[in-house]
């Protein structure tokens, strides 16, 4: 029995692919499947990709498709998995060759449906651990949880049950996926963290991640279509204050920042107006949140400076 399929999209990742693949079938668990989803890329990764296919023809799985992005290419490499568990993998990322192994082990041992790992956070001049080492229950998870798909495994017949995919088009894909499985865990102990640090995850400048213009709009899409899925299942009463919060650290703190890099001065004020409008509109109260309340990160300090009277200096840029 296949232990593990790991979907690798690719698109025009010619100078990262080899490394992300050579660390695939150096793993030490047995009995796995690497699906390649090659979505339409026009650079030379298919001819690198190829050479993985003849060297390790029975590790892979190799799928093209046209063009239709990350979140397109990892639903359709999903519908050809086969494995106990399931894991996520960019194309320009790579991990350490015991992480699969450990990871796995763990999964069945705790008869887990989720088991994520810590990463690297690599730069072209340094490198710095995002680190994890527990949760205390599901709105701890939501609350503090990393988002990211690429540091976990899932149990396969667990996310078919859920008939649950990425969201087509939009980026922050991880975001979405994230908040809509997580409530259906049975409880906190079916999520295990393995505390070393076993996948890097490469910063360029020309990613998807580090690429700043109006589909950083793209946020408001995905928090409404959060908000939209915990309403029809019926889950917004009971999570109502986590998602307050979140939706308004998520925009205001990261993304905010996010649309001041974008270079076109009228789509930039139109998302923070946009942000600010949406956030006092949905949420009147979020001052009065009780995780805000309560809080002493940094993130929190800085909300509970955020004010009208910031927000239209920032709109002065």
């Amino acid at each position: 029995m296949t232990k593990l399929s790991i979907i690798v999209p690719v698109y025009n990742v010619q100078d990262y692919i080899a490394r992300c693949l050579e660390s695939l079938i150096m793993q030490t668990l047995d009995n796995i499947e690497i699906i390649v989803v090659n979505d339409g890329s026009k650079d030379n990764s298919e001819e690198i990709i190829e050479k993985y296919l003849q060297k390790c023809p029975e590790k892979f799985v190799y799928l093209k498709k046209p063009n239709g992005g990350l979140s397109d290419a990892r639903n359709y490499g999903m519908r050809y998995a086969t494995g106990e568990y399931i894991a996520f993998l960019d194309s320009d990322d790579y991990v350490e060759l015991e992480m699969y192994e450990k990871m796995y082990k763990r999964a069945v041992e705790s008869e887990s449906y989720i088991v994520e790992c810590n990463f690297w956070w690599d730069y072209p001049r340094k490198r710095k651990i995002d680190y994890r080492d527990g949760y205390i229950d599901i709105k701890d998870y939501l609350l503090r949880g990393r988002v990211t798909s690429w540091n976990k495994i899932y149990k396969r017949t667990w996310i078919q049950e859920l008939n649950i995919s990425f969201p087509l088009g939009l980026r922050y894909e991880d975001l979405d996926f994230f908040y809509k499985i997580v409530p259906s865990l049975p409880s906190i102990d079916k999520v295990s963290v393995i505390k070393e640090p076993y996948l890097h995850y490469i910063q360029r400048p020309g990613s998807i991640a580090n690429s700043q213009n109006e589909k950083v709009g793209h946020i408001h899409d995905v928090l409404d279509d959060i908000i939209s899925f915990y309403k029809k299942e019926n889950l917004y009463d009971e999570y109502a204050d986590v998602i307050e919060y979140e939706y308004t650290r998520v925009l205001l703190c990261s993304f905010l920042f996010k649309m001041l890099k974008i270079k076109d001065r009228r789509i930039r004020r139109n998302l923070i107006r946009k942000t600010w409008k949406n956030i006092n509109t949905y949420f009147p109260s979020w001052r009065k949140n009780k995780y805000l309340i309560k809080g002493n990160s940094v993130q929190d300090y800085y909300l509970k400076l955020v004010n009208g009277v910031y927000v239209k200096l920032l709109l002065l840029t």
